[in-house]
């Protein structure tokens, strides 16, 4: 018998741990549950003694392990689907298109366009004909203005009046 609530008891707890891995909606945890309650009913008929060791380790050990799961789940595959965690994959994805986005805001540099809207310091501006909102260094640029992109600083077009 003294086997028998060991080896319950220990099943509860590996039972715990699978969990986080498979998805069960919390039958794997209600056999845990029951496995824990066996094993401990186990060990009471072996002694007292063997009943409250136990049941002490049931109290102290099943939270523990409760809490290590849980730490571990937002890491596990599930756990990322659930919380809606991009894979890897989408996750450097979103960063090559973000680099791409950031390399072609440089590519302007440089580049002349026409003032569409008056930039007070901002505004609307036309560079290789795509519309691109822009601030002016100086004060007031009027629409129809030539102008010329002098510095991309935060994904902020900055821009100058061509003399």
């Amino acid at each position: 018998m003294l086997f028998w609530g060991i080896g319950l008891l220990a099943a509860s707890l590996l039972l715990i741990i699978i969990e986080v891995f498979v998805p069960s909606a919390g039958m794997i945890a209600v056999v845990a549950s029951a496995s824990a309650v066996a094993g401990v009913v186990c060990l009471f008929r072996v002694s007292p003694g063997w009943g409250i060791a136990g049941l002490a380790t049931v109290f102290v050990l099943g939270p523990l392990t409760l809490a290590f799961a849980l730490k571990v789940w937002p890491s596990t595959p599930i756990g990322r689907a659930m919380l809606g965690e991009p894979t890897p994959e989408e996750a450097e994805a979103a960063r090559l298109a973000a680099q791409r986005e950031r390399d072609a805001m440089l590519a302007l540099v440089g580049a002349e366009g026409r003032v569409l809207t008056d930039l007070r310091p901002v505004g609307i501006v036309e560079i290789a004909g795509q519309r691109h909102e822009a601030l002016a260094e100086s004060a007031l640029i009027r629409s129809g203005a030539r102008v010329r992109v002098t510095r991309i600083d935060a994904g902020q077009i900055k821009v100058r009046l061509l003399a």
